[in-house]
């Protein structure tokens, strides 16, 4: 395989949620912890389901398919320019979103209720992995930018700006 071909994913299922518009909507799901949502797994996926009840949280791996590819964005964190891979900003090469929501109940149809949404309706799913603290969590003191702005996080809202 030449590493310039093109990988294609398969959505697994798209996550339902009350934002159709990136304006106003959570930055990050540790800023709206209680913000719901959930995904409807395609039947053809949902034995991959089995057990996932068993976890608090899972990382739903997306395609951002409303942003915009740049390399240099301005996040929404910030007033200053920052390359891409420096921020969590959506508008990146291949789009594609990490978002670790808490889940709340697996219904019948595929359905995982969750919360911590900072995704747009429709958004495609490629991958849900369970979290898994010892594996997921790492201490560290070094945030780079984000250390001046972390605690803007609950307040600060996506305006538009990826699109």
């Amino acid at each position: 395989m030449n590493p310039q071909d093109p990988i294609l994913c398969r959505p697994l299922g798209l996550v339902r949620s009350p934002f159709t518009e990136t304006a106003g909507m959570p930055i990050q799901t540790a800023g709206s912890p209680g913000e719901p949502g959930h995904v409807e797994v395609f039947e053809e996926f949902r034995p991959g389901l089995r057990d996932i009840e068993g976890f608090d949280y899972l990382i739903l791996l997306t395609h951002l398919h409303r942003a915009q590819e740049r390399l240099e964005v301005v996040p929404f964190l910030d007033d200053t320019s920052h390359g891409v891979f420096a921020t969590r900003a959506p508008a990146r090469p291949n789009r594609i979103g990490l978002s670790i929501v808490r889940l709340v109940a697996v219904e019948a149809g595929g359905i995982l209720r969750f919360t911590g949404n900072d995704m747009l309706d429709g958004t495609p799913v490629l991958d849900i992995k369970p979290y898994v603290p010892r594996f997921d969590v790492r201490e560290t003191g070094r945030i780079g930018w984000f250390a001046k702005k972390i605690g803007e996080l609950p307040v600060v809202r996506a305006d538009g700006r990826m699109d």
